[in-house]
């Protein structure tokens, strides 16, 4: 009897040993199943959150890239998986970052994490008031030119991370940081079609900082701003024709249809008359041509860096023989400029196309009254 009981015992102390263990990996398995972070316009990147770590894929580092870049972000005090292959990984939240494009700094400022900004490449480039009063107090450090950054001076700040970007493929000048065991990340948001797409890179930044909550918040007011004006530039019962660029070196260059230019241009409710030039980049066109398309434009924006009548009559006499020179109705971004000459919208404006959309639909349809003060475009002199 007692050996019958004994026996009994034992059978189900193993059997509660199996159970727990098997409780335990299915516990541990559910803990590391992941969530898809919600990214809704952006297509060049992709946040998959686990319970120790995130993975941060980035898809489209530039134009046609056939290559994706895998970056592991382990949360403090974590260790990476064995069975990842990751193209860095970067231990979050970071605390010290160097930045290559001057669309990088609005991300940081937005979240607040602007003082963790060490370094960048031509500081002259930079316009915004916040970021400069950094660097006149010499926290931020001149790294040259993107393309042959300074990578002694760059290895020296030793940052937990360095965000850069490709034009045509990998950047070869930072391999260097990587071999000194610098996270290097690539960041597409340049090469994003929607407005909204690349306003939503600041999920990118925000998944290096931890603050993923703020960078939801943030962008859900600039979505519902967007949306909110381009339902109202709907009303508006005229839908006039715009031409943009200009000439460099007797050569026209404008954005193509596929463009998020072109696309603000749309969700204005205004005709631009290149939407239906396939692809995302500049066009390059004759003189000619422009003139026999787009004389009678109703207006004319963002004519490079010109910022009056005159001077673009000085640079070529062809200018003047269009509508929207001799009606006035040439809007230029030349003028928005920081303390050192850069140029605001190169800046800022893919963080916030909410205040680019405000601008055009002031400019196209003054008579909705939906805008206050111009952020970009003014009218040239």
């Amino acid at each position: 009897m007692i050996k019958n009981l004994l026996s009994i015992f034992i059978c189900i102390a193993f059997l509660n040993v199996v159970s727990c263990k098997k409780n335990t990996e299915k516990s541990v398995e559910t803990l590391q199943t992941a969530s898809q972070n919600t990214i809704e316009y952006a297509q060049g990147f992709t946040l998959k959150t686990y319970n120790t770590y995130t993975i941060l894929s980035v898809t489209n580092a530039w134009p046609e890239s056939d290559k994706t870049f895998n970056y592991l972000l382990l949360k403090e005090g974590q260790t990476a998986p064995d069975s990842i292959q990751a193209d860095a990984v970067i231990h979050v939240p970071i605390r010290s970052i160097v930045v290559t494009s001057t669309t990088h700094i609005p991300a940081l400022e937005l979240l607040g994490v602007e003082q963790s900004l060490v370094g960048f490449p031509n500081l002259d480039y930079i316009s915004s008031e916040k970021t400069r009063a950094l660097i006149n107090s010499g926290a931020i450090t001149e790294l040259g030119q993107n393309e042959s950054i300074n990578t002694e001076k760059a290895i020296d700040l030793d940052p937990d991370v360095v965000v850069s970007f490709g034009v045509e493929g990998e950047n070869k000048t930072l391999s260097s940081l990587q071999r000194a065991r610098i996270p290097v990340l690539y960041n597409g948001d340049w090469t994003e079609h929607q407005p909204l797409g690349q306003a939503e890179w600041i999920k990118f930044f925000a998944a290096l900082y931890g603050k993923e909550k703020e960078a939801d918040s943030i962008f859900k007011h600039i979505e519902t701003r967007y949306t909110d004006l381009k339902e109202k530039a709907l009303v508006a019962k005229n839908k006039p024709t715009v031409l943009s660029g200009a000439m460099f070196k007797d050569v026209w260059y404008l954005p193509k249809g596929d463009s998020w230019a072109a696309q603000l241009v749309a969700d204005a409710n205004a005709a631009y008359l290149y939407a239906d030039s396939e692809g995302t980049g500049s066009a390059a066109l004759s003189v000619e041509s422009v003139l026999d398309k787009s004389q009678t434009a109703a207006f004319w924006i963002a004519p490079n860096a010109f910022a009056s009548y005159e001077a673009l009559a000085e640079a070529n006499e062809v200018y003047t023989q269009f509508d929207a020179y001799k009606n006035k109705t040439i809007y230029s971004f030349a003028k928005a400029k920081g303390a050192t000459g850069g140029m605001l919208y190169y800046e800022l404006a893919p963080s916030r196309p909410d205040w680019v959309l405000e601008d055009l639909i002031g400019i196209f349809h003054p008579e909705l009254k939906q805008v206050g003060k111009p952020h970009f475009f003014f009218p040239l002199d």
